[in-house]
């Protein structure tokens, strides 16, 4: 007899779209050079090809933390979801 060995599949929501989104964007933006591989515009005399990546390294820690609260958010609403069954079972305490 083949064992039953149920495998669950992760649930996607529109909460943990948001979270990848933040979690791939600055992969995305350092990966594509091309966009800032340019030394005009400058900022205070730096070119805009190091600027604009120390910007993405405060920009990442932002989405990184934006992500990871997301995600507390997403696992307490998982774990305490509301049962109606558990106040309805009566019982007195003594």
């Amino acid at each position: 007899m083949p064992e039953s060995t149920e495998v669950k599949r992760p649930v996607i929501t529109p909460l943990r779209v948001v979270i990848a989104l933040c979690l791939i964007a600055p992969f995305v933006a350092m990966l594509w050079v091309s966009s800032y591989a340019k030394t005009d515009p400058a900022l205070g005399g730096i070119p805009f090809f190091y600027w604009y990546q120390m910007l993405w390294v405060l920009i990442s820690t932002a989405l990184t933390m934006i992500a990871y609260k997301l995600w507390q958010h997403d696992q307490r609403s998982r774990t305490t979801a509301p049962s109606s069954s558990d106040s309805s079972k009566g019982g007195a305490s003594k």
